[in-house]
C-alpha cells in the first residue's frame, strides 16, 4: 500500500516491527491515526511520570531511556534504535510512563493514537501476543542488566556497556568503531557509576589495548578480551 510518509512505512514494515504482517486494513488504520514528531539532539521525547499521547515508534535516530533517582542521579535503563517502540505498556495499564526518553541525536518519532491501536489489539490476538512478547523480552533484558549492574565490578560494567553500545547500534565500515557518540556522563549512567570512575576505566582499557578512544568515538580493538572482562565481571 501507499503510505502517507516514509516514517510510518518504516515503523509498520520494518524487519523488527511488531506490526509486520498485519492486514492491509489494519495498516490503513495506523496510517490514518498517527502523527510525526521531530526532536533535536538532547530533546525530551517523553518526560518521566507523564502519560504519553500514544505508542511511539522511533523511526530514525537514537535515544536513551533513563530515570533520575536519589541525589538527582541519572540511570540509563535502555538504549533505543529504529524500529524500537516506546511506552507501549501504557496500552495495557492506566499508569504514567515512569522513564524519560531523550534523543541522542536528531530523531523522528511516529506516535500511534492510543484509542485506535487499543481497539486493533483487542481485535487481533496475534498482534496482542507480539506486544506481550515484546514486554516479556524487555523485562528479561532489564532483569539481566540489574544483575550485571549490582554484581559486576567497575571494569566488568564498563566492558558490558561498551559491548551493549556495539550490539544495539552496530559498527562503522571498519567493523570496530561503534556507531554512536555517547558522552562520558552517559557511559557512566549506563554503567551505574560516577563519571570520574568511567573516565578512569576507559583510560585503563585504552592503555591495555582493548579500545581506542577519539573524542566520543570508541573503537573496540580487542573484542575477545573485552567480552571476557564483561563475562567475568572483573
Amino acid at each position: 500500500m501507499q503510505y502517507r510518509n516514509p516514517y510510518i512505512e518504516i515503523c509498520i514494515e520494518g524487519q523488527s516491527s511488531v506490526f509486520r504482517g498485519i492486514s492491509s486494513t489494519d495498516k490503513e488504520i495506523l496510517d490514518q491515526h498517527h502523527v510525526l514528531a521531530d526532536f533535536k539532539k538532547g530533546g525530551t521525547i517523553i518526560k518521566g511520570e507523564t502519560k504519553p499521547r500514544g505508542v511511539m515508534c522511533l523511526a530514525s535516530g537514537k535515544a536513551k531511556v533513563s530515570k533520575t533517582g536519589a541525589g538527582n542521579r541519572e540511570q540509563i535503563i535502555r538504549l533505543q534504535k529504529p524500529v524500537n517502540f516506546l511506552c507501549y505498556g501504557s496500552l495495557f495499564s492506566d499508569t504514567h510512563f515512569p522513564f524519560t526518553v531523550t534523543a541522542l541525536e536528531n530523531s523522528t518519532v511516529v506516535i500511534f493514537e492510543r484509542v485506535a491501536l487499543s481497539k486493533m489489539i483487542k481485535q487481533n490476538s496475534d498482534l496482542a501476543f507480539r506486544f506481550m512478547k515484546m514486554i516479556s523480552e524487555d523485562l528479561d533484558s532489564a532483569n539481566n542488566r540489574l544483575i550485571s549492574l549490582t554484581q559486576k565490578h567497575v571494569r566488568g560494567r564498563i566492558a558490558e556497556s561498551i559491548l551493549l553500545m556495539r550490539d544495539v547500534y552496530g559498527t562503522e565500515a571498519d567493523g570496530m568503531t561503534i556507531k554512536v557518540l555517547l558522552s562520558r556522563d552517559d557511559i557512566a549512567h549506563l554503567s551505574n557509576m560516577t563519571t570520574s570512575n568511567a573516565i578512569r576505566t576507559l583510560a585503563v582499557f585504552v592503555s591495555e589495548g582493548l579500545i581506542h578512544v577519539e573524542g566520543r568515538k570508541i573503537k573496540i580493538t580487542n573484542p575477545a578480551r573485552l567480552e571476557a572482562i564483561s563475562e567475568s565481571g572483573q
